[in-house]
Protein backbone atom coordinates (compact mmCIF):
# COMPACT_ATOMS: atom_id res chain seq x y z
CA UNK A 1 0.00 0.00 0.00
CA UNK A 2 1.26 3.39 -0.77
CA UNK A 3 -0.03 7.23 -0.31
CA UNK A 4 1.42 10.96 0.00
CA UNK A 5 3.70 10.99 3.04
CA UNK A 6 3.56 14.36 4.35
CA UNK A 7 6.44 15.49 6.67
CA UNK A 8 4.82 18.41 8.78
CA UNK A 9 8.09 20.07 9.65
CA UNK A 10 8.20 21.48 5.84
CA UNK A 11 4.84 22.30 5.30
CA UNK A 12 4.60 26.28 5.19
CA UNK A 13 1.65 28.31 5.79
CA UNK A 14 0.07 31.62 6.52
CA UNK A 15 -1.87 32.21 9.88
CA UNK A 16 -2.80 35.63 10.28
CA UNK A 17 -2.26 36.32 14.25
CA UNK A 18 -4.97 37.10 16.14
CA UNK A 19 -5.07 38.25 19.62
CA UNK A 20 -5.43 35.04 21.14
CA UNK A 21 -2.87 33.52 19.20
CA UNK A 22 -0.33 31.45 20.81
CA UNK A 23 2.15 29.10 19.50
CA UNK A 24 2.50 27.67 23.15
CA UNK A 25 1.93 23.90 23.33
CA UNK A 26 -2.46 23.78 24.50
CA UNK A 27 -4.25 20.13 25.77
CA UNK A 28 -6.47 20.17 22.51
CA UNK A 29 -6.83 21.67 18.68
CA UNK A 30 -10.01 22.00 17.38
CA UNK A 31 -9.38 21.51 13.69
CA UNK A 32 -12.12 22.23 10.80
CA UNK A 33 -11.63 23.20 7.37
CA UNK A 34 -14.14 25.48 5.31
CA UNK A 35 -15.05 26.08 2.10
CA UNK A 36 -18.11 28.45 0.97
CA UNK A 37 -20.20 27.76 3.76
CA UNK A 38 -20.35 31.47 5.18
CA UNK A 39 -23.88 31.03 6.20
CA UNK A 40 -23.34 28.12 8.69
CA UNK A 41 -19.68 29.29 10.13
CA UNK A 42 -20.78 31.83 12.19
CA UNK A 43 -22.81 29.61 14.18
CA UNK A 44 -20.57 26.65 14.12
CA UNK A 45 -17.16 28.90 15.11
CA UNK A 46 -19.76 30.45 18.07
CA UNK A 47 -19.66 26.48 19.67
CA UNK A 48 -16.20 26.08 19.21
CA UNK A 49 -15.62 29.30 21.41
CA UNK A 50 -18.36 28.09 23.83
CA UNK A 51 -16.15 25.73 25.03
CA UNK A 52 -16.10 24.71 28.90
CA UNK A 53 -12.88 23.43 28.66
CA UNK A 54 -9.14 25.32 29.26
CA UNK A 55 -6.27 24.97 27.05
CA UNK A 56 -7.48 24.62 23.87
CA UNK A 57 -7.00 26.26 20.39
CA UNK A 58 -9.28 26.40 17.09
CA UNK A 59 -7.47 26.06 13.89
CA UNK A 60 -9.83 26.94 10.74
CA UNK A 61 -8.12 26.34 7.35
CA UNK A 62 -10.18 28.58 4.65
CA UNK A 63 -10.07 26.16 1.39
CA UNK A 64 -10.27 29.47 -0.95
CA UNK A 65 -13.89 30.38 -0.48
CA UNK A 66 -15.53 32.33 -2.74
CA UNK A 67 -18.58 33.84 -0.81
CA UNK A 68 -18.34 36.08 2.30
CA UNK A 69 -16.53 33.89 4.61
CA UNK A 70 -13.92 35.93 4.78
CA UNK A 71 -15.77 38.69 6.69
CA UNK A 72 -17.15 35.59 8.99
CA UNK A 73 -13.50 34.77 10.03
CA UNK A 74 -12.89 38.69 10.52
CA UNK A 75 -15.95 39.04 12.91
CA UNK A 76 -15.34 35.75 14.76
CA UNK A 77 -12.00 36.65 15.42
CA UNK A 78 -13.07 39.47 17.54
CA UNK A 79 -15.05 37.58 19.65
CA UNK A 80 -12.48 34.62 19.78
CA UNK A 81 -12.23 33.38 23.42
CA UNK A 82 -9.31 30.96 22.98
CA UNK A 83 -6.06 30.98 20.60
CA UNK A 84 -7.74 31.09 17.04
CA UNK A 85 -5.38 30.62 13.85
CA UNK A 86 -6.67 31.21 10.72
CA UNK A 87 -4.89 29.27 7.61
CA UNK A 88 -6.01 30.59 4.11
CA UNK A 89 -5.44 28.53 1.09
CA UNK A 90 -5.99 28.52 -2.96
CA UNK A 91 -9.05 26.09 -3.14
CA UNK A 92 -7.13 22.73 -2.64
CA UNK A 93 -9.25 19.54 -1.61
CA UNK A 94 -10.07 18.55 1.97
CA UNK A 95 -7.28 16.09 2.61
CA UNK A 96 -4.57 19.16 1.50
CA UNK A 97 -6.74 21.77 4.24
CA UNK A 98 -6.36 18.73 7.09
CA UNK A 99 -2.60 18.65 6.41
CA UNK A 100 -2.59 22.38 6.69
CA UNK A 101 -4.71 22.30 9.70
CA UNK A 102 -2.49 19.55 11.12
CA UNK A 103 0.63 21.43 10.66
CA UNK A 104 -0.33 24.70 12.40
CA UNK A 105 -2.13 22.53 15.49
CA UNK A 106 -0.14 22.86 18.61
CA UNK A 107 -2.45 20.40 20.64
CA UNK A 108 -1.65 16.99 22.66
CA UNK A 109 -4.76 16.02 21.03
CA UNK A 110 -6.28 17.05 17.83
CA UNK A 111 -10.17 16.93 17.26
CA UNK A 112 -11.35 17.16 13.73
CA UNK A 113 -14.82 18.42 12.68
CA UNK A 114 -16.30 19.85 9.80
CA UNK A 115 -17.90 23.36 8.95
CA UNK A 116 -21.31 22.39 8.92
CA UNK A 117 -21.52 20.68 13.18
CA UNK A 118 -22.35 22.11 16.28
CA UNK A 119 -20.36 21.13 19.06
CA UNK A 120 -22.00 20.89 22.61
CA UNK A 121 -20.35 23.10 25.17
CA UNK A 122 -19.03 19.68 27.35
CA UNK A 123 -17.49 18.73 23.79
CA UNK A 124 -14.14 19.92 24.15
CA UNK A 125 -14.39 18.17 28.22
CA UNK A 126 -15.21 14.92 26.93
CA UNK A 127 -12.35 14.14 23.98
CA UNK A 128 -10.16 14.88 27.11
CA UNK A 129 -11.71 12.96 29.36
CA UNK A 130 -11.50 9.98 26.98
CA UNK A 131 -7.88 11.09 26.54
CA UNK A 132 -6.92 10.99 29.84
CA UNK A 133 -8.52 7.62 30.46
CA UNK A 134 -7.07 6.36 27.02
CA UNK A 135 -4.03 8.24 25.79
CA UNK A 136 -3.40 6.77 22.38
CA UNK A 137 -6.58 6.06 21.16
CA UNK A 138 -8.59 7.47 18.46
CA UNK A 139 -11.87 8.91 19.98
CA UNK A 140 -15.28 8.76 18.22
CA UNK A 141 -17.95 11.26 19.03
CA UNK A 142 -21.26 11.31 18.83
CA UNK A 143 -23.38 13.25 16.39
CA UNK A 144 -27.07 13.91 16.06
CA UNK A 145 -28.65 15.31 12.30
CA UNK A 146 -30.84 18.13 12.11
CA UNK A 147 -32.54 19.81 9.40
CA UNK A 148 -31.44 23.15 10.85
CA UNK A 149 -29.63 24.86 13.69
CA UNK A 150 -33.08 26.72 14.69
CA UNK A 151 -34.93 24.05 16.08
CA UNK A 152 -32.22 21.68 18.19
CA UNK A 153 -33.21 18.33 19.69
CA UNK A 154 -32.61 17.13 23.49
CA UNK A 155 -28.62 16.80 23.08
CA UNK A 156 -29.31 12.84 23.67
CA UNK A 157 -27.16 10.17 21.74
CA UNK A 158 -29.25 7.15 20.18
CA UNK A 159 -27.86 4.21 18.38
CA UNK A 160 -30.34 5.45 15.37
CA UNK A 161 -27.38 8.11 15.25
CA UNK A 162 -24.86 5.52 14.91
CA UNK A 163 -21.88 5.33 12.78
CA UNK A 164 -19.25 2.81 12.24
CA UNK A 165 -16.93 4.74 10.69
CA UNK A 166 -13.57 3.90 12.48
CA UNK A 167 -12.36 7.98 11.90
CA UNK A 168 -15.02 9.88 10.93
CA UNK A 169 -14.14 14.06 10.68
CA UNK A 170 -17.28 14.74 11.54
CA UNK A 171 -16.31 14.46 15.24
CA UNK A 172 -12.95 12.56 15.75
CA UNK A 173 -10.02 13.25 17.88
CA UNK A 174 -6.26 11.38 17.89
CA UNK A 175 -3.40 12.11 19.41
CA UNK A 176 -1.45 14.99 17.43
CA UNK A 177 1.83 13.16 17.48
CA UNK A 178 0.12 9.71 16.22
CA UNK A 179 -1.97 11.40 12.86
CA UNK A 180 1.47 12.89 12.30
CA UNK A 181 3.59 10.07 12.58
CA UNK A 182 1.42 8.51 9.58
CA UNK A 183 1.54 11.22 7.22
CA UNK A 184 -1.23 12.70 7.36
CA UNK A 185 -3.81 12.65 4.81
CA UNK A 186 -3.86 11.19 1.73
CA UNK A 187 -3.83 14.37 -0.85
CA UNK A 188 -4.53 12.16 -3.88
CA UNK A 189 -8.10 12.38 -2.61
CA UNK A 190 -8.41 15.29 -4.58
CA UNK A 191 -12.06 14.47 -5.41
CA UNK A 192 -15.15 13.81 -2.92
CA UNK A 193 -15.02 11.20 -0.55
CA UNK A 194 -12.68 8.48 1.46
CA UNK A 195 -10.27 10.46 2.84
CA UNK A 196 -11.07 10.23 6.31
CA UNK A 197 -11.60 6.54 5.47
CA UNK A 198 -8.41 6.14 4.60
CA UNK A 199 -6.76 7.72 7.29
CA UNK A 200 -9.09 5.58 10.03
CA UNK A 201 -7.76 2.24 8.09
CA UNK A 202 -3.74 3.24 8.02
CA UNK A 203 -4.30 4.25 11.70
CA UNK A 204 -6.40 0.55 12.35
CA UNK A 205 -3.20 -1.49 10.61
CA UNK A 206 -0.76 0.45 12.98
CA UNK A 207 -2.38 -0.76 15.65
CA UNK A 208 -4.08 2.15 16.83
CA UNK A 209 -7.23 1.12 19.20
CA UNK A 210 -10.87 3.56 19.09
CA UNK A 211 -13.15 4.58 21.92
CA UNK A 212 -15.98 5.66 21.65
CA UNK A 213 -17.82 8.62 23.91
CA UNK A 214 -21.60 9.64 23.14
CA UNK A 215 -21.17 12.49 25.73
CA UNK A 216 -18.55 13.96 22.94
CA UNK A 217 -21.70 15.10 21.26
CA UNK A 218 -21.87 17.57 17.37
CA UNK A 219 -25.25 18.27 15.91
CA UNK A 220 -24.96 17.62 12.16
CA UNK A 221 -26.79 20.30 9.74
CA UNK A 222 -28.44 17.98 6.71
CA UNK A 223 -31.38 19.78 5.23
CA UNK A 224 -33.66 18.09 3.44
CA UNK A 225 -32.25 18.13 -0.02
CA UNK A 226 -33.98 20.50 -2.36
CA UNK A 227 -34.66 21.01 -5.75
CA UNK A 228 -31.24 22.25 -7.15
CA UNK A 229 -29.43 19.95 -4.95
CA UNK A 230 -30.28 16.54 -6.87
CA UNK A 231 -27.88 17.27 -9.44
CA UNK A 232 -25.19 17.96 -7.25
CA UNK A 233 -25.58 14.95 -4.92
CA UNK A 234 -25.83 12.74 -8.55
CA UNK A 235 -22.36 14.74 -9.61
CA UNK A 236 -21.16 14.05 -5.61
CA UNK A 237 -22.32 10.58 -6.00
CA UNK A 238 -19.90 9.60 -9.15
CA UNK A 239 -16.81 11.35 -7.43
CA UNK A 240 -17.36 9.14 -4.34
CA UNK A 241 -17.12 6.03 -6.98
CA UNK A 242 -13.90 7.40 -8.39
CA UNK A 243 -12.52 8.05 -4.83
CA UNK A 244 -13.73 4.31 -3.87
CA UNK A 245 -11.77 2.74 -6.24
CA UNK A 246 -8.68 4.50 -5.29
CA UNK A 247 -9.16 3.70 -1.94
CA UNK A 248 -9.77 0.22 -2.92
CA UNK A 249 -6.45 0.77 -4.90
CA UNK A 250 -4.59 1.43 -1.53
CA UNK A 251 -6.08 -0.95 0.82
CA UNK A 252 -7.15 -4.15 -1.05
CA UNK A 253 -8.96 -5.44 2.58
CA UNK A 254 -12.44 -7.21 2.94
CA UNK A 255 -13.33 -3.58 5.49
CA UNK A 256 -12.42 -1.58 2.46
CA UNK A 257 -15.10 -3.24 0.56
CA UNK A 258 -18.22 -3.23 2.97
CA UNK A 259 -16.89 0.41 3.53
CA UNK A 260 -17.23 1.26 -0.05
CA UNK A 261 -20.16 -1.36 -0.72
CA UNK A 262 -18.33 -2.77 -4.06
CA UNK A 263 -19.51 -6.38 -3.17
CA UNK A 264 -20.16 -9.22 -5.52
CA UNK A 265 -23.86 -9.61 -4.75
CA UNK A 266 -24.37 -5.30 -5.05
CA UNK A 267 -22.55 -5.24 -8.82
CA UNK A 268 -24.94 -7.97 -9.79
CA UNK A 269 -27.73 -6.02 -8.41
CA UNK A 270 -27.16 -2.73 -9.99
CA UNK A 271 -26.31 -4.25 -13.08
CA UNK A 272 -29.64 -6.06 -12.76
CA UNK A 273 -30.91 -2.08 -12.34
CA UNK A 274 -29.03 -0.51 -14.99
CA UNK A 275 -30.38 -3.08 -16.95
CA UNK A 276 -34.00 -2.46 -16.31
CA UNK A 277 -33.59 1.34 -16.21
CA UNK A 278 -34.26 2.13 -12.76
CA UNK A 279 -32.66 5.17 -12.78
CA UNK A 280 -35.26 6.11 -15.48
CA UNK A 281 -38.09 5.42 -12.97
CA UNK A 282 -36.10 7.18 -10.10
CA UNK A 283 -36.11 10.49 -12.22
CA UNK A 284 -39.89 9.79 -13.20
CA UNK A 285 -40.71 9.72 -9.07
CA UNK A 286 -39.06 12.95 -8.99
CA UNK A 287 -41.06 15.13 -11.50
CA UNK A 288 -40.33 18.63 -12.62
CA UNK A 289 -37.23 19.91 -10.41
CA UNK A 290 -37.68 23.26 -11.46
CA UNK A 291 -37.55 26.28 -8.92
CA UNK A 292 -35.99 25.68 -5.50
CA UNK A 293 -38.04 23.86 -2.94
CA UNK A 294 -37.66 21.41 -0.53
CA UNK A 295 -38.21 17.81 -1.67
CA UNK A 296 -40.58 15.85 -0.45
CA UNK A 297 -39.87 12.90 1.04
CA UNK A 298 -40.75 10.56 -1.71
CA UNK A 299 -39.33 12.48 -3.89
CA UNK A 300 -36.09 12.84 -1.67
CA UNK A 301 -36.34 9.10 -1.27
CA UNK A 302 -36.36 8.81 -5.09
CA UNK A 303 -33.17 11.19 -5.34
CA UNK A 304 -31.13 9.59 -2.91
CA UNK A 305 -31.82 6.00 -4.57
CA UNK A 306 -31.15 8.06 -7.95
CA UNK A 307 -27.79 9.27 -6.40
CA UNK A 308 -27.12 5.44 -5.48
CA UNK A 309 -27.47 4.04 -8.64
CA UNK A 310 -25.08 6.90 -9.79
CA UNK A 311 -22.49 5.66 -7.54
CA UNK A 312 -22.81 1.92 -8.57
CA UNK A 313 -22.39 2.98 -12.35
CA UNK A 314 -19.51 5.05 -12.26
CA UNK A 315 -17.49 2.02 -9.44
CA UNK A 316 -18.13 0.19 -12.65
CA UNK A 317 -16.84 2.76 -14.79
CA UNK A 318 -13.51 3.67 -12.50
CA UNK A 319 -13.15 0.14 -11.40
CA UNK A 320 -12.41 -1.01 -15.42
CA UNK A 321 -10.43 2.25 -16.00
CA UNK A 322 -8.06 1.58 -13.60
CA UNK A 323 -7.09 -2.20 -14.69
Amino acid sequence: MTHLTVIFDDIPSEAPQTPWSNPAPVRATIQLCTYNRAALLERVLDACFEQLADEYEIVLVNDGSTDDTPAVIARAQTRATCPFIVVDQPNSGLAKGRNAGIARASGERIIFVDDDVLPLPNFVQEHLRSHDEHPLAIVRGGAINVENFDDLPPPVWSIGNYSGNYFWTTNVSVPLKTIRAIGGFNETFAEYGWEDIDVGLRLRFAGVKAVFNKRALVYHYKPRPRTGNVEKMIRQARAQARTAVQLEKLHPHWRTTLATGDTAVQRLLHKWMRGVDMARRYRSMLGELNGDRPLSAREARAARLLANEAYFEELERARTSAR
